[in-house]
This record gives C-alpha cells, sequence and structure tokens, in this order.
C-alpha cells in the first residue's frame, strides 16, 4: 500500500480514501498531505480530485480504479452490511484493519479494531477510533490519552492529520469544561502545524477556538482576555464579511465582549467601549431579527449595555438608542419562556431610562423586573432594582420640594 496515505487529512468522504500507488506518487504526496492540489491529476488519483470537490458517490465510483485500496473505497462510499462483507473477504493487514475501523465507526462493526503493529497515519486513525470508542462510554479521561497519543503518532508523518487531531482533543477538554493551558497547548499545537497547510480557514476556526478558551477562562483577567482579543483578530484575517459572514460576525461577538469584560480603571477602557460597539455593531449587519433571532437579540442587548455605559460627549443620545434596542428585544422576547432574561433587559432599560429622567416610563419596567426576579429567588438582583427605584423616588420628592419652595 502506497505510503503515507492523506486519510484524515481532508474532511468529508476524502478523509477516509485511500490513494492506489501511481508513478507521480512521491513527489505528489508531500503536497497533498499539507492540502496542496496538484494542477494534473494522475488518472487513478481522480476519484479522489472529484471527492474534495463534493461530487456525487456515483461520479466517484465510477472513478475508481481496481485494486485493494478501490475495493476498500468502494465499502467508503456503499457503507452497506454486504460491501463490507466482500471487502472484509478480499482485504489483509493495514487495509482490514482501517476496514474494521469505519465499519464500526458506521456501527457495522461491534468493537474498535486493535492497533497491533500499525505505524504512522494507519495507527493514528485506529488510535483515535479507540479513543471515540472510549468516549461513546463516557471514558473521557482514557480517550483523551488515547486521542493525544493519535496526534503524537502521526505529527511527523501527516502534519495536516496531526493537527486536526490535537484540535479535536483540545476541543473536547474545552467541552468538559478545561479551558487551561494544556487545552491553549493543544489548540496551538494545530495552529502550528497547519500553518503551512492549505487549510487556512480550519486555522480561523482554530484561533476563534482558542479565544473561547482565553475568554472562557479569564474571569476578568486582562491578559487572557487581551490574548483572546489576538486570538480572534487572526480569525478575522481570514473571516470576512463578504466570504464568511456568519463566522465573521461571531468573531465580532466574542471580540466586543472580550473588550467588554476587561477592566474598566485603566485610560484605554474608553476606546475599548467603543470598539466593542463597533464589533457589536459589525455583528448586527449579519445577525437580523428574521434570520438569526436569538443571536441577534444577544447582540442588540449587548450594544445596548454597552451603549449606556461608554463615556461620550453625547451620552443622552446613546442612552435613548439603549433604549430603543431594549425595546426591539422585548418585543420579542416573552417572560414565560425566559424569566431572567426578560427581567434584566427590562431592568437595564428602565436603568437608561431612569439616566434620561424619564421616570414615569422607568418605575413600571423597573416594578416588573424586580417582580420577575423575586419570583426566581434571585433577591440581589431585585434589590439593585429596587435601589433605582428608590432613587428615583428620593428624586421626585426633591423636585417636588423644589417647586413647592
Amino acid at each position: 500500500m502506497l505510503r503515507p496515505q492523506p486519510i484524515g487529512v481532508f474532511p468529508g468522504t476524502a478523509g477516509f480514501l485511500l490513494l492506489p500507488s501511481v508513478p507521480e506518487g512521491d513527489n505528489l504526496l508531500p503536497l497533498l498531505l499539507r492540502g496542496y492540489l496538484p494542477d494534473i491529476w494522475p488518472e487513478h488519483w481522480r476519484f479522489f480530485a472529484a471527492a474534495i470537490e463534493g461530487r456525487s458517490e456515483d461520479v466517484i465510483l465510477a472513478l475508481l480504479p481496481e485494486g485493494p485500496e478501490g475495493i476498500y473505497n468502494r465499502f467508503i462510499l456503499e457503507p452497506q452490511v454486504h460491501t463490507y462483507a466482500l471487502a472484509k473477504e478480499s482485504l489483509t493487514g493495514d487495509l482490514s484493519l482501517l476496514l474494521d475501523a469505519v465499519a464500526w465507526r458506521l456501527g457495522l462493526y461491534e468493537t474498535p479494531p486493535p492497533y497491533g503493529n500499525a505505524a504512522g497515519e494507519v495507527r493514528a486513525f485506529l488510535l483515535a477510533t479507540q479513543a471515540y470508542d472510549a468516549f461513546n462510554q463516557k471514558d473521557w479521561s482514557t480517550g483523551l490519552e488515547i486521542l493525544l497519543e493519535a496526534a503524537e503518532t502521526v505529527r511527523d508523518v501527516s502534519p495536516v492529520f496531526s493537527a486536526r487531531l490535537y484540535a479535536e482533543w483540545a476541543a473536547t477538554k474545552q467541552m468538559l469544561g478545561d479551558h487551561g493551558q494544556d487545552t491553549v497547548d493543544g489548540y496551538r499545537s494545530a495552529l502550528a502545524l497547519l500553518e503551512t497547510s492549505s487549510f487556512q480557514e480550519a486555522r480561523a476556526e482554530l484561533w476563534f477556538q482558542l479565544g473561547t478558551a482565553y475568554q472562557t477562562d479569564a474571569e476578568g483577567r486582562k491578559g487572557a482576555l487581551l490574548e483572546a482579543v489576538r486570538c480572534y483578530h487572526e480569525a478575522l484575517k481570514v473571516y470576512r464579511r463578504d466570504t464568511h459572514s456568519e463566522g465573521y460576525a461571531m468573531v465580532h461577538m466574542n471580540l466586543a465582549l472580550a473588550y467588554l469584560a476587561m477592566p474598566s480603571l485603566d485610560r484605554s477602557a474608553r476606546l475599548r467601549t467603543a470598539m466593542a460597539i463597533q464589533s457589536l455593531r459589525e455583528a448586527l449587519v449579519i445577525f437580523q431579527k428574521d434570520t438569526h433571532p436569538e443571536l441577534w437579540a444577544s447582540a442588540t442587548v449587548n450594544l445596548a449595555n454597552a451603549l449606556q455605559h461608554v463615556e461620550t460627549s453625547h451620552p443622552e443620545e446613546n442612552l435613548w438608542e439603549a433604549v430603543a434596542l431594549y425595546e426591539d428585544v422585548l418585543g420579542v422576547r416573552r417572560p414565560e419562556d425566559d424569566p431572567m432574561g426578560y427581567a434584566r433587559v427590562l431592568a437595564n432599560q428602565g436603568n437608561a431610562l431612569a439616566h434620561l429622567g424619564a421616570f414615569s416610563r422607568a418605575v413600571p419596567r423597573l416594578e416588573e423586573a424586580s417582580r420577575l426576579f423575586r419570583a426566581q429567588g434571585e433577591h440581589d438582583a431585585a434589590e439593585a432594582v429596587e435601589g433605582i427605584l428608590a432613587e428615583i423616588a428620593r428624586k421626585r420628592m426633591e423636585t417636588t420640594s423644589n417647586e413647592k419652595g
């Protein structure tokens, strides 16, 4: 069998297919393993080009060459019990192990095969299959240990495959609530391995995920939040509004939240808030009420919150915009669906109205927010709102006294 194989390098079906030996193989494989496609494909590799292009299974099947790899690839494209049985009769060695590993992933084989004496990318593929089996059994620590071994096994043989395994390892740790240095190092290993590859979109996604790891673990620490900001800016080198609109908007959302979470005591706080507002406005170009209702609501509330607190020469204009934004969100949210979220928006809007001196509009909103907080057992939040109501009452009394005086 031709080695190393590009298994795990390309996304989708192509990531499972095997290439037969061709005279040009030694020259083309190093490029293919980094995701770079040849200008002219060898005839016996044209099926692989069709898979990368996302062509139909019928088209790919029609291009399959004969031989052991063709038998294996036919099962990948037609994963049925009978195609597995036919392939199992014909294949031996590493090909048979890979066949069993894929069959297990597709639910056609009871247990993942052992990795035995397999080496390189084949061993890594088999190890990863063992890791997924452990994950299925909720044995997260064993699965992570095996997946890390898979990534390290293939690091010098197939860097892109190794990067995808490191990224999966780090993402699994993050999903389990671990946002610490090991998770960060996993993402950074993946990013380094992809640096000279063609998969720059994958790198952008990893920069975004790394940013979320820093941001989640920051707990208000400016250094970690600055690292998150750097990661998001790296992602934005690839994610553009016109080419990756949703990714672009999501990065800007997180970028804004990172800016807003930084301590507001230093001299650059005002600039960071202004940058956060700009990022939220960018996100809202993409996240519209009718297309992304939840993301739109989140970005709108965050924008309104930022407008309330930014230092500016025209505070009233910002406060009235914030009031209008909160009103937009209240128009689509229902207190019975999310009483806490609804109460927070009411409280923030009431606070903005109070700062504007629009007490008659502020009071009913604040009273409703307090009632909802109390009903949910959020007494600290209720007391904070009631403090604003008390301040409004005091100012009203002062106004009345001054008028009488």
